[in-house]
């Protein structure tokens, strides 16, 4: 396999549009007209890549700003290491509870934390995540994915454990990086060679080994972060409508499915 002409330790099957040389994800700026390295994409009109348009992720920002402040009121409780406190048991995921009127936990959960690991291991990739997708998406965007996957990873949740109590941000960074996956390859990018793809993989083994995961929350966030990232990303390349209002429109659409189907399975359940 050819090797990328700026990394010659990084081995690529896609080539410049332009002039053909082999390049990496690290080189590729993703044109009209295709993939192109750093020397040709600056003969041309500035573009989005996977990182351009806006340099602040305000959105990351405040999502971890919001969760680690929670965190540690909940901390007042419980200490820093409890998985309790009333905050768990108000706003956490509950079946039944959501059975009788509570929707207000599907979203909830998902800023509540069991002990500092979880919370740190959760902010470090949202993070991560952030400082790829926000850029490209813009902020109300990636707001509306993460809520989509969010939702998405509490109905994944309920449908296998809808009687546990369930918190974290997990299936809402699980959809995140479902998105960057379908995004990667709608780019040409692959994602097993950028790095994704391996994330995804060691985030679902771990999910499976080790125990007081929620592996439907892991896999519903996972599934309805890709749907919406495929959907937004079909939106764009075909121009339909408003660049920004249908993607968001799809985000709340798929969110929307998701917190129906949470209602029927809860309902089943209780």
């Amino acid at each position: 396999m050819a090797v990328c002409y700026r990394h010659p330790d990084r081995e690529t099957g896609v080539s410049c549009a332009n002039c053909g040389r082999p390049i990496c994800p690290s080189c590729m700026t993703t044109t009209p007209v295709g993939m192109r390295c750093p020397e040709c994409s600056r003969q041309t009109t500035k573009v989005r890549n996977l990182r351009t348009s806006f340099d602040r992720p305000v959105v990351t920002l405040a999502l971890i700003a919001i969760n680690v402040l929670i965190y540690f009121g909940m901390s007042t409780q419980t200490g820093l290491q409890g998985t309790g406190g009333s905050l768990s048991r108000d706003f956490g995921l509950f079946g039944p509870a959501v059975d009788q009127g509570q929707w207000y936990r599907l979203l909830t959960s998902g800023f509540l934390h069991a002990g500092l690991i979880h919370l740190g291991f959760n902010m470090y990739i949202l993070w991560f995540l952030g400082n790829l997708l926000e850029p490209s998406l813009g902020p109300v965007r990636f707001g509306a994915l993460y809520l989509a996957s969010l939702l998405s990873g509490s109905f994944g949740a309920l449908l296998l454990a809808p009687n546990a109590l369930t918190v974290g941000a997990s299936g809402a960074i699980f959809g995140l990086m479902g998105a960057t996956f379908v995004m990667h390859r709608a780019r040409g990018i692959d994602p097993m060679q950028s790095g994704i793809g391996v994330l995804i993989l060691l985030n679902l083994g771990i999910s499976f080994v080790l125990p007081g995961i929620s592996i439907g929350g892991h896999l519903g966030g996972l599934v309805g972060g890709a749907l919406a990232g495929w959907l937004m990303d079909q939106a764009q390349s075909r121009r339909l409508g408003h660049a920004v209002l249908v993607p968001v429109v799809i985000c709340l659409a798929v969110g929307a499915v998701a917190v129906a189907a949470s209602f029927a399975v809860a309902g089943r359940v209780a």
